[in-house]
């Protein structure tokens, strides 16, 4: 997989997208298009919201386009802008609100738990996108920008407006999750009564 931020365009086509060239634009767009979609959907981890974070940052995107300084690779360009839409919903407090209702039963409302998500048996394939379900918005974030994308502890502490402890152990927790996550079934102990 490539990361979004080693990937470019030529000089080109980006001067003719500049210009506004709709050919251009097409190419830009199918060249970033989908490392940008992978790198939102899994630092939020919904499909929907994804997608409407994705919409929201290649408008922004082909907005700022002619103010492109050409300063690092466009991908890297668009990858902040994305990283900054995503943080930007996590730290959302209309979505801490919205967390915070579900949270909360009303009396005699039904228990409407979400199906739990069960680790794969031995012998099934990997499913990546089920482990780091598993995992908060923020340590899924953490884990993305510092395993895929290649920020440091550095940059995501400033990105989250955070410390570096922060994000260090951010990456620790997720990883020890993702760890039990991947740990073969053959090890663990049966609740079973024989």
């Amino acid at each position: 997989m490539t990361r979004l931020a080693d990937t470019g365009v030529s000089e080109e086509v980006l001067a003719r997208a500049c210009a506004g060239d709709d050919a251009a634009r097409e190419a830009i767009y199918s060249a970033l298009a989908p490392a940008t979609l992978t790198l939102i959907r899994r630092m939020v981890g919904q499909r929907a919201l994804s997608e409407d974070i994705f919409q929201d940052t290649m408008m922004t995107f082909y907005e700022r386009l002619p103010q492109f300084r050409r300063e690092a690779p466009l991908g890297a360009w668009l990858r902040q802008i994305a990283i900054s839409r995503c943080l930007m919903h996590l730290r959302s407090p209309w979505r801490r609100a919205r967390l915070y209702l579900d949270a909360v039963r009303l009396p005699g409302a039904p228990d409407e738990a979400p199906p739990p998500v069960t680790p794969p048996y031995a012998g099934e394939s990997i499913d990546v996108e089920r482990a780091l379900a598993t995992l908060s918005p923020t340590a899924r974030a953490v884990v993305w920008m510092y395993e895929v994308e290649g920020y440091t502890h550095q940059e995501i502490a400033r990105e989250f407006g955070r410390s570096v402890s922060f994000s260090k152990s951010q990456l620790a927790r997720a990883h020890a999750r993702l760890r039990a996550w991947f740990e073969p079934q053959d090890n663990r102990q049966s609740c079973t009564l024989n």
